[in-house]
C-alpha cells in the first residue's frame, strides 16, 4: 500500500501527516462555523420573513435593516472579506491565522448567504396555511413553529444542502491568508512548490465531500418532504 501511495502521490506521501490534519481542519471549520451559521441565518431568515410587507409581524424598518445588511455583505468578495475582517478577527479569536482565525471571517462569510437562502424556503410554504394558523388564534410564535418550520423543513434542508457546498468552497479559500484545510495544503505544497499531485489530491477529497454533502441532503430532503 505504501508502495502504491509513494508511485501515485509521491510528493504527498511524503507529509500524509499534514494531509490528514489539513483533511481534519477543513472538517472542524465546515462543522463549527456551520452550525453556528444555521443557527444565526435561521433567525434572520425568520426575522425577514416574518417582518416583510404582508407578514405576520410586518415592520418595514426592521425588514430593511436586515435585508440591506445582508445584501452589502453578500457584495463583498470573501476573499477581501477575510482582509477587513483581520482586527476583528484577532479581537475576537486572538489570532487570524490558522482554523480558530478563520472561524469568524467564515461565519460572517457565509451567514448573509444562507439567511437569504432560508428566507426563500420558507417563502415557499403556502400562505392559505398561515391564513388557516391565524384563523385557528396561533401566537405569531406558534405560526412560526408550527407552519413556517414544520411545512418549509424540505426546503430547509435543500438549501442548508446547497449552503454547506459553499461553505466547503470557502474553507479553501481562507487557505489562501494560511487558514489552514485542504485549502492551505493545496497552496503551499500544489500551487506554492508545483507539486501536482498535492494538487488533484486536494481536489478530489473536496469532491468527496462535497458529494457525500450532496446525497446526504438529497435523500433527507426527500424523507421530509410532505
Amino acid at each position: 500500500m505504501d508502495n502504491v501511495l509513494q508511485f501515485l502521490l509521491p510528493n504527498v506521501s511524503q507529509v500524509m501527516d499534514e494531509f490528514y490534519l489539513s483533511i481534519i481542519q477543513t472538517l472542524q471549520m465546515v462543522f463549527v462555523s456551520g452550525v453556528i451559521s444555521f443557527v444565526l441565518s435561521l433567525i434572520i431568515g425568520i426575522v425577514l420573513i416574518s417582518t416583510r410587507k404582508g407578514g405576520i409581524l410586518a415592520n418595514s424598518f426592521v425588514f430593511n435593516l436586515f435585508d440591506k445588511l445582508i445584501n452589502l455583505f453578500r457584495s463583498i468578495p470573501f476573499i477581501i472579506l477575510i482582509a477587513a475582517l483581520i482586527p476583528l478577527t484577532r479581537l475576537i479569536s486572538g489570532t487570524a491565522v490558522g482554523v480558530q482565525g478563520t472561524l469568524f471571517p467564515l461565519i460572517v462569510g457565509i451567514t448573509p448567504f444562507f439567511s437569504r437562502q432560508i428566507e426563500s424556503a420558507l417563502s415557499e410554504v403556502d400562505d392559505g396555511l398561515i391564513e388557516s394558523g391565524i384563523a385557528m388564534g396561533l401566537s405569531s410564535f406558534q405560526i412560526i413553529v408550527s407552519v413556517y418550520l414544520k411545512e418549509g423543513i424540505s426546503s430547509i434542508v435543500r438549501v442548508t444542502t446547497i449552503t454547506v457546498i459553499s461553505l466547503i468552497g470557502l474553507t479553501a479559500i481562507v487557505g489562501v491568508v494560511g487558514g489552514g484545510g485542504i485549502g492551505d495544503f493545496a497552496i503551499r505544497y500544489g500551487y506554492q512548490q508545483n507539486q501536482l499531485d498535492a494538487t488533484y489530491v486536494s481536489i478530489i477529497v473536496l469532491l468527496i465531500f462535497v458529494s457525500i454533502v450532496q446525497i446526504l441532503g438529497t435523500f433527507i430532503s426527500k424523507k421530509t418532504t410532505h
